[in-house]
């Protein structure tokens, strides 16, 4: 299982105090990224989410520029971010 660095949303950071803005997880797919997440910070997995199971609909993973969901792979060289959906109008 690789290892890379995730980056976190600052409104995500917000809400887990003491979170990292760029963790280290181990993970083959991002559905395992949100469990170690989790791990390290119960809670977070709740925040990404939801029930179908999938992304939350405010949320966007995105691995190696892609959008991504729950079944996308990863692997160490992976760029992942996590960001919070910008809307408006």
């Amino acid at each position: 299982m690789p290892e890379l660095v995730v980056q976190l949303p600052p409104a995500l950071l917000r809400l887990f105090p003491g979170s990292e803005a760029t963790p280290t997880v181990a993970a083959d797919n991002v559905a395992e990224i949100i469990e170690a997440l989790d791990r390290r910070w119960p809670g977070m997995a709740d925040r990404l989410r939801d029930s179908t199971p999938g992304i939350r609909r405010h949320i966007n993973v995105f691995v190696d520029g892609e959008r991504a969901t729950l079944a996308t792979p990863v692997h160490a060289a992976s760029d992942v971010f996590i960001m919070t959906a910008i809307s408006g109008g």
